[in-house]
């Protein structure tokens, strides 16, 4: 059976979130108690000076650092342990979920895990995966409980202070999520007095933050986009903001809700390490520059036709890297 054709007979979210929970035996989740519930923490005084921008004289916060092959600390602590601590999501379809049939941990984002395991412990299947919320991704991260965190993270000038990103793997925008006949027509106005469920610690909440166009939606914060759709269907909200790429794959799972407006911001996506470990970032930068190479026969077109192109049709290849000099 091909891949788009395996959650059929689900019977709709609903069934795709008890898979979910009952696979979460299969990772290992990070309790609150392990990230200190707080869900952002900056880093301490002077940590971000020569690893990232720091966020109040950020001006292009996709700039990473130059790939290298070389080893480093951090490399060398991941080789010893025999096993790379990967934080990703297991309910986002397409991107990390587990798949009821056979109950592997899958998608585009999972991918990138194997590929960045392959090129650091010569073994794709030598991961260790920890199921994190959106929320406590950044804390996961500084509290040393994963290795990297490849879970649809855009890069922003407020992160990059507290974690290290490689350069972009992906480019996505903030959209809405809505039930067909809702009379909610994008970001806009239309969200007046509507209630809209956001992750929270995501970036759709800081830009209902900065405007909501009236809506509801600070009791309305969940710590997986996967809530939202729930939400939703289950008539607690009215709408979702969400990445795009999320958007779509949440709109696949469910046809009674589609994407409303276009995307009103654009954001690229990276893999994010603890803010010192300049050497692991390099590393991953490389695999990046190997899993962009070949064209339409690279890792990457492969994974993309292979996973999204069903929901997310058009896109040629990966965003360009940028690199600080």
């Amino acid at each position: 059976m091909n891949r788009n054709g395996r959650l059929r007979g689900w019977g709709g979210v609903g069934g795709m979130a008890l898979a979910c929970a009952a696979a979460a035996s299969l990772l290992i989740p990070l309790s609150r108690h392990e990230t200190g519930g707080d869900g952002v923490r900056t880093g301490g005084p002077g940590v971000a000076s020569g690893l990232q921008a720091k966020a109040d004289t950020c001006t292009d916060p996709e700039a990473s650092l130059p790939p290298s092959s070389d080893g480093g600390p951090s490399i060398d602590r991941i080789k010893r342990a025999g096993k790379l601590v990967a934080g990703v999501d297991q309910n986002s379809f397409r991107w990390g979920y587990r798949n009821p049939v056979d109950g592997k941990l899958e998608g585009f984002d999972i991918e990138l895990v194997r590929a960045i395991a392959k090129n650091i412990l010569g073994d794709p299947d030598a991961v260790v995966y920890r199921a994190i919320p959106t929320s406590q991704r950044i804390t996961a991260l500084q509290n040393g409980q994963v290795d990297v965190v490849v879970r649809t993270m855009t890069i922003n000038c407020k992160r990059i202070g507290q974690v290290a990103f490689s350069s972009a793997y992906f480019q996505a925008g903030q959209q809405v999520l809505a039930p067909e006949g809702s009379g909610i027509t994008g970001y806009n106005d239309t969200l007046k007095g509507r209630k809209v469920c956001v992750a929270a610690g995501s970036t759709a909440f800081d830009a209902l933050e900065k405007d909501s166009h009236g809506a509801v939606y600070k009791d309305l914060t969940v710590p997986n986009q996967l809530d939202c759709l729930v939400r939703l269907q289950l008539g607690q909200a009215d709408a979702v903001v969400t990445d795009s790429a999320l958007a779509a794959s949440q709109a696949a799972q469910d046809p009674a809700v589609r994407l409303t407006g276009a995307p009103f911001t654009k954001e690229y996506y990276g893999v994010a390490t603890k803010l010192e470990n300049t050497d692991l970032v390099r590393r991953i930068n490389q695999v990046l520059v190997d899993y962009r190479s070949g064209g339409d026969n690279s890792p990457w077109m492969k994974a993309y036709r292979e996973w999204l192109a069903a929901d997310l049709p058009g896109i040629s290849g990966p965003p360009e890297p940028k690199y600080r000099s």
